[in-house]
């Protein structure tokens, strides 16, 4: 296989970790108990399923492009302001979405170490503002060193995510409510 190239399980697993992702399954099942299973296969077949055909369709019908969304839109449309408009959709959408990132990586950790998400409610701003801005240039360093190690990366939480999801929806069917809070300390 070429070094330049994914393979398919791994754009799959990284698809599912961006667009599904363990908190939808998460919160959505807090929310609403095991009958969210019928929205998460309601998704399934009306979001995620079309979106990874049209996604693998345009990306593979405009494999030597180089711009993503705003190509495909140029090269379906014809029109290079409706592809700016696109693009720039895409980033202005993203950039909330990233800024809140490193303060969910945060949360998580609190909850892996104390077993409740309050971990960023005992630092001060300029304390999760300054962790927060370290894991996003962490993250950013990771994605200067190119695709190899985007693939590592990328293979490892995707799988990961993937588990993750499984093993939550396996065990909220499965798994009796006897331990009341959970934190890493009950295993050590």
């Amino acid at each position: 296989m070429n070094d330049k190239q994914l393979r398919w399980f791994t754009v799959a697993l990284i698809a599912f970790n961006m667009v599904w992702g363990m908190g939808n399954v998460v919160n959505n099942y807090a929310q609403q108990g095991i009958s969210v299973v019928t929205s998460w296969l309601l998704i399934l077949a009306i979001y995620f399923i079309p979106y990874a055909l049209i996604v693998g369709q345009l990306g593979s019908a405009f494999k030597d492009s180089k711009g993503g969304v705003s190509s495909w839109v140029e090269n379906t449309t014809s029109n290079k302001r409706l592809a700016y408009y696109a693009a720039w959709t895409y980033w202005v959408v993203h950039i909330p979405y990233l800024a809140q990132k490193p303060q969910a990586i945060l949360i998580a950790a609190g909850w892996a170490v104390e077993g409740n998400g309050n971990i960023v409610n005992t630092m001060s701003v300029q304390m999760v503002a300054g962790i927060s801005l370290i894991i996003f240039l962490a993250f950013l360093y990771l994605s200067t060193k190119g695709l190899s190690t985007l693939k590592v990366i990328g293979g490892l939480a995707g799988t990961a995510m993937f588990v993750m999801s499984l093993l939550f929806i396996l065990l909220a069917v499965t798994a009796p409510s006897s331990i009341q809070q959970w934190s890493l300390r009950i295993l050590i």
